[in-house]
């Protein structure tokens, strides 16, 4: 962990020049104490870092040292750099790891690539923490190292135990078989078997997980993106609460409902211009709550329930600010 906090730092003034120790330590999330202890480790291994006194001093190196990290051309770290850039790594405790390796890759580079590199990855954004209607999009904080054990257990083919929080249900402990890890809008998952059976976890549910020793029982090969199309699958078509409805909807509106529906069924366009969904919601609040945000820019056609709920709902709304 120290050796790649080292490299951090000595990468950190190949990039940034002169820095304070105040300045070293909030990057490398340290104290000044161990920046100051890395910097001594440093000096006393021949790296030639030097300390500048006074009101705009720091520590910096001497003109000219660089690693010898090579074999990525401009393209490549850009491509890098804009991967990095997304969010989703969070999901599965790599952020810090990811920090690192993104200085790494900027200092791979020629130096006259390095400021363009950098310069063009700013112009890029991915997965930003907000939509344009100022929705935050926050991502599920999981545990560093309940992450950690999670991976290892994935990456090694190891029985897993879990410390697991279902909906409504009191956190129990299981014991299942590892497949992969997925992340989808920075939501992390953990795709497993349990008695044979498929199922998927929500990382951010885990409580403790404990990497077992016993061999995992699972296929050597796995194709992730299949697996997960097929769970998804079955989740939209099962469940005894799951409602369908068929619904008339304003063009410019249709990704509203399809983005939070479970599964669109049918979809034509009628006359009017207006697209008729058959659409499935995971149940009878959620379908309701859907239709309502979209107010007058759908309609529901059937149920017969789910009209009358919608029309419950506005009546009540337009007596609360119907004029005294």
């Amino acid at each position: 962990m120290r050796a790649d906090r080292l490299v951090s730092l000595v990468l950190l003034l190949r990039q940034r020049g002169r820095l304070t120790a105040d300045t070293l330590a909030r990057e490398l999330e340290v104290s000044t104490r161990t920046v100051l202890r890395d910097i001594e480790a440093l000096s006393a291994s021949g790296v030639p870092v030097y300390a500048e006194r006074g009101r705009h001093g720091g520590f910096a190196l001497l003109p000219g040292f660089r690693t010898e990290l090579t074999g990525l051309n401009h393209d490549e770290a850009l491509a890098l750099l804009v991967a990095g850039s997304r969010r989703g790594a969070q999901a599965f405790g790599l952020g810090p790891a990811l920090a690192s390796a993104m200085l790494k890759v900027v200092d791979a580079l020629p130096e006259s690539h390095r400021d363009t590199a950098a310069g063009v990855a700013e112009r890029l954004l991915i997965d930003p923490e907000t939509d344009l209607l100022s929705r935050r999009l926050d991502a599920e904080e999981v545990p560093g190292p309940i992450a950690a054990e999670v991976r290892r257990a994935v990456f090694a083919g190891h029985k897993l135990r879990i410390h697991y929080a279902a909906v409504d249900q009191t956190p129990k402990w299981r014991t299942v078989d590892p497949i992969g890890l997925v992340t989808v809008r920075d939501q992390g998952y953990l795709l497993a078997t349990r008695s044979g059976a498929d199922r998927t976890y929500r990382l951010s549910r885990i409580l403790d997980a404990e990497e077992l020793p016993d061999p995992a029982q699972r296929p050597d090969r796995v194709d992730l993106d299949r697996a997960w199309q097929e769970r998804g699958t079955r989740f939209r078509t099962g469940g005894d609460r799951q409602v369908t409805a068929l619904v008339r909807v304003d063009p410019a509106r249709r990704e509203d409902l399809v983005g939070t529906a479970l599964a669109v069924l049918t979809e034509q366009t009628d006359a009017d211009g207006l697209l008729r969904l058959e659409v499935t919601f995971q149940d009878a609040g959620h379908a309701e709550w859907a239709l309502w945000q979209l107010a007058m820019n759908a309609e529901a056609l059937s149920p017969q329930w789910l009209r009358t709920a919608l029309h419950d709902r506005a009546t009540a709304v337009a007596t609360r600010y119907a004029p005294p």
